[in-house]
């Protein structure tokens, strides 16, 4: 196998031949010029700019096929016409009449021998030329520049060519006659004096010399190729096998998925006909079978790819090894295995003096922190790594200095998170924002843009602008999400579908989640979070129908996972729909004990302070269903209190409306009016149809019970309150059926015919009492159905 050349670059020679030769019109130039050019810079791969994961799949698939036939010339090549223009004689004719001249060893010599023709001459050279008397070259004439993409193309190959021994020079001849072979009865239709042994000269002219013999010779040559057996090898080439290589992991690393299937059949076929196989292809399998959660796998193929390619190093890549483990083990579940390795990582790194490596494991150490701080809770009293804002300073510092764009990026957006998660100035996390958009912007770091997207869209969801929040989520689905990671692809599109999920649109949640692409949810992690969101999306839904038993299996396969195999945003939303689902089971003591746990754990891990917001708010829903609002009053004060402080406007509007509710509990009933009245324009914004509804209810429960306070000699006062509170009620109940939460439609459905009732309108009270028990019965049977 040559190290370099195959029949495909014989093939890409022969077309830059034509091209120079005037042969290629002008009308298809670029086509020509730009098929070359995609098989000769990185193979195409890494300059251009695709749509989609399946785009650029489709690039690498293109430039296994030339490799292995030459079909993929004639998709290019067989529309056009040649310059000639002559009937017939179309472009692909042009292109195989070049092939099929190479007619034997000799003539293969011969090409290679003239491709220096198609260069620029050197100074020498052209000093040569003018002593020996030969005319400079017409100014017309195409010439390479030496220094061109093309020109360093056709020097290497002429230079590989003269570096073969003669057996490997025969080998490529043999498979480049079987490369070509394939388009012999084509040639042959179009060109009359083609005959069976045109394809070698020396065996066509000895023909009529050796006789019969002939055959014995070329069954010699060329083995079986004469039978038409098949090809017992693939043309391949070792530079082919490590860009493709390259490709590979750059892909499954820069964008987080798996290869296709078609593409890794067909590359493990190239590798097994493969005379060497590169040692980087352990660490692809070791990057594949991690994507696919084969862990026991991975880890020997990652020891497999150290141990070949540490073996002269002297430790120089060790902490490269120490790393990966770290990574991997992080992944498999052994966190105090991966932070004992990484943080021999630091110290090997700082050993060595790689600072590229030491900031990278010093960023990764904080974020782990960030998500297990109990793991890590020792580590920053015991070591001399320091707080996380120390970390996170030093890695700002250290990364300004040595020019790491991405770190520094990273740092500043952890400072702006980590501003958010505390409950900090917002202005100051949007400094750092700001900052860090600026160099991802200046450095053209698209990769970047799946991080940064996704803090411009938990900001807005945390001030309440849910509009905004979508809006960011659309641009980044439809701009930036080619160039990203794939898991940010794929947290963005859930945060799309919780979004419409909040709104009720559970279908349309669940087809955004199917629109994702198959292919990149097979790696496993990123299969693992789609299922455990969809699974959400369900629970939500047969939470608000009334489906027990359906949210019981869902519940169940939601809760197998231990806490640290979850995503912690997915883990929280898990837990809280947990303790819903209990409440509507009635078991109350068994919320409360949850919900204890949860605080507890959030008190002593010192997590998001929107968490805790949530879980007071949570605390005092609880109170006020077991029919103690008041006990909530500090509860529901101190969450406001929180929001307010940290700006979390969508619980700052539940807090002030619970507070407006132990109000009503205690005879307050205009201030709590007043509250609600004041926060409902606001709590609209945030689009959460269930809060909304929740904060309608309770201004209708304030009016009517400032109806039941009205003099009765006042009587047009009590009829507008409860006008007012038939209307608030009215819009909880349209709020709540866009959710589909069928007990709350029933509630706010005995309501209304409760108030129609005090009003002394039997008719519409037993109206609206008729639609409460058609809307419990077909609860019921929608229930029983879907058990």
């Amino acid at each position: 196998m040559s190290r370099y050349l195959n029949p495909a670059k014989i093939g890409l020679l022969a077309l830059i031949e034509l091209y120079v030769s005037k042969a290629v019109p002008t009308s298809a130039t670029v086509d020509v010029l730009s098929f070359i050019t995609s098989h000769l810079l990185d193979n195409g791969y890494s300059n251009s700019t695709p749509s989609s994961s399946e785009t650029r799949w489709k690039k690498a698939e293109s430039s296994v096929s030339i490799v292995i036939a030459v079909t993929e010339f004639e998709k290019v090549l067989g529309p056009l016409t040649t310059a000639s223009g002559m009937p017939g004689r179309g472009l692909w004719y042009a292109f195989l009449e070049k092939l099929w001249k190479i007619d034997s060893l000799d003539a293969l010599h011969e090409f290679f021998g003239r491709c220096s023709d198609m260069l620029v001459k050197t100074k020498p050279e052209q000093a040569l030329d003018t002593a020996a008397g030969i005319p400079p070259p017409d100014p017309e004439t195409i010439r390479l520049s030496r220094n061109s993409p093309f020109g360093a193309f056709v020097r290497r190959s002429q230079l590989e060519f003269t570096r073969l021994r003669f057996h490997d020079a025969f080998e490529l001849w043999k498979d480049f006659v079987r490369y070509r072979q394939t388009t012999a009865a084509y040639y042959r239709k179009k060109t009359p004096s083609f005959q069976r042994l045109s394809f070698d000269t020396v065996l066509l002219t000895g023909e009529h010399e050796w006789g019969t013999t002939v055959e014995d010779i070329a069954s010699v040559a060329y083995s079986g190729m004469l039978r038409g057996d098949p090809i017992a090898t693939l043309p391949v080439s070792t530079d082919d096998i490590e860009k493709l290589l390259e490709f590979q992991i750059e892909q499954m690393q820069k964008f987080g998925t798996r290869i296709p299937l078609e593409i890794r059949h067909q590359f493990h076929d190239l590798v097994n006909d493969s005379a060497m196989v590169p040692s980087l292809s352990h660490y692809l399998s070791y990057l594949e079978a991690w994507r696919a959660g084969d862990y026991s796998t991975s880890f020997d193929y990652l020891h497999r790819y150290f141990d070949y390619t540490m073996q002269n190093r002297d430790r120089l890549f060790y902490q490269y090894a120490l790393m990966n483990l770290a990574v991997l083990q992080a992944d498999f579940g052994c966190h105090k295995e991966a932070v004992a390795a990484m943080l021999e990582t630091i110290s090997t790194a700082r050993e060595n003096r790689d600072m590229t490596c030491l900031n990278f494991a010093l960023n990764w150490l904080f974020h782990f922190g960030r998500a297990h701080p109990k793991i890590t809770k020792d580590l920053e009293s015991n070591s001399m790594l320091g707080t996380g804002r120390d970390s996170l300073a030093f890695l700002r510092s250290k990364a300004k200095e040595s020019g790491m764009w991405t770190l520094w990026c990273s740092a500043l957006m952890s400072e702006a998170k980590m501003s958010l998660s505390n409950g900090e100035s917002v202005a100051t996390a949007l400094e750092h924002m700001v900052r860090s958009s600026e160099i991802l912007t200046e450095q053209n770091m698209k990769s970047m843009m799946g991080t940064q997207m996704g803090l411009n869209i938990s900001l807005w969801d945390r001030l309440g602008v849910s509009y905004l929040s979508s809006t960011c989520c659309e641009v980044f689905l439809r701009c930036h999400a080619r160039h990203s990671v794939f898991d940010d692809e794929l947290k963005v599109t859930s945060r799309q579908a919780s979004l419409l999920a909040l709104n009720g649109k559970y279908d349309d949640a669940l087809a955004r989640l199917e629109g994702i692409d198959s292919n990149s949810l097979r790696s496993w992690k990123a299969s693992q979070y789609w299922h455990k969101f969809r699974g959400i999306v369900k629970l939500r839904r047969d939470l608000h129908r009334n489906n027990l038993s359906g949210a019981d299996y869902l519940l169940c396969q939601l809760l197998q996972n231990r806490a640290d195999d979850l995503e912690p945003d997915l883990g929280f939303v898990i837990d809280n729909l947990h303790i819903d689902h209990l409440v509507r089971r009635g078991d109350m003591q068994g919320a409360f004990e949850k919900l204890e746990a949860l605080i507890a754990e959030l008190r002593d891990e010192n997590k998001d302070v929107a968490l805790r917001v949530r879980l007071l708010l949570l605390k005092a829903e609880l109170l006020d269903k077991s029919g103690r609002p008041q006990k909530g009053f500090t509860v529901a004060v101190r969450a406001a209190n929180v929001a307010w402080r940290a700006r979390l406007i969508p619980y700052l509007w539940p807090a002030i409306g619970a507070i407006a509710n132990i109000l009503s509990s205690m005879g307050e009933f205009g201030p709590a009016a007043q509250l609600l009245e004041a926060i409902l324009p606001r709590a609209l914004e945030c689009e959460n149809a269930a809060m909304v509804a929740q904060l309608y209810s309770w201004l209708g429960d304030a009016h009517m019970g400032m109806a039941g306070r009205a003099p009765p000699r006042e009587g047009g006062r009590r009829r507008e309150c409860m006008t007012r509170a038939l209307a608030a009620v009215e819009k909880a109940f349209d709020h709540y059926s866009s959710v589909e939460d069928v007990l709350k439609q029933c509630e706010m459905m005995a309501k209304k015919a409760t108030i129609m009732k005090v009003a002394g309108d039997n008719v519409l009270a037993n109206d609206y009492a008729a639609a409460y028990m058609a809307l419990r019965r077909d609860a019921a049977l929608a229930a029983a159905a879907a058990a």
